[in-house]
């Protein structure tokens, strides 16, 4: 699933080596974080929404084939300010 979501963001941004998926268990939750350039944050969220929505529903389905609880979260790196 890891895979899955790097190889789907990295055909959104511009910046596709600047784009970095790590996989975190969290109370019988898989969350993958998601961190990627600055500039590209917009592209994948998309208007209102409905990209990241999109990518957080295929993982949700693929999840739920293999009886586990996947989520996506958007990490913004705060060393950049």
């Amino acid at each position: 699933m890891q895979d899955f979501v790097e190889y789907v963001v990295k055909g959104l941004v511009d910046e596709p080596d600047a784009v970095n998926v790590t996989e975190v268990e969290n109370n019988g939750t898989t969350v993958y974080e998601l961190r990627m350039d600055p500039d590209d944050i917009a592209k994948v969220i998309g208007r209102r929404g409905v990209t990241i929505n999109a990518i957080r529903s295929l993982i949700q389905a693929g999840g739920a084939k293999k009886g586990m609880r996947c989520g996506l979260e958007i990490i913004e790196d705060e060393d950049d300010e």
